[in-house]
């Protein structure tokens, strides 16, 4: 967290989304080697899962499926 400021559910949605894009753009710049290719998509399917799931956990409607959404957000990210 930048300047001492505390983390909103906003910023966090936005990061990850600035961060999904950011893969993109890497994906298009891999090389064109079969290796490259199935790699990147992997890569690609858990960055973007990321904010996907993100925006999930600002939906939750207890805390148990806050966490349990939190930790596919956590699983996603350790993959990437």
């Amino acid at each position: 967290m930048m300047n001492n400021e505390k983390m909103t559910s906003d910023k966090l949605k936005l990061r990850t989304k600035n961060f999904a894009f950011e893969i993109v753009k890497y994906y298009r710049n891999l090389p064109k080697t079969e290796e490259a290719k199935i790699i990147g998509k992997q890569l690609l399917r858990s960055a973007t899962s990321i904010a996907a799931n993100y925006r999930a956990v600002c939906r939750a409607r207890s805390d148990a499926e806050f966490f349990a959404k939190l930790s596919i957000v956590v699983e996603e990210a350790d993959e990437t």
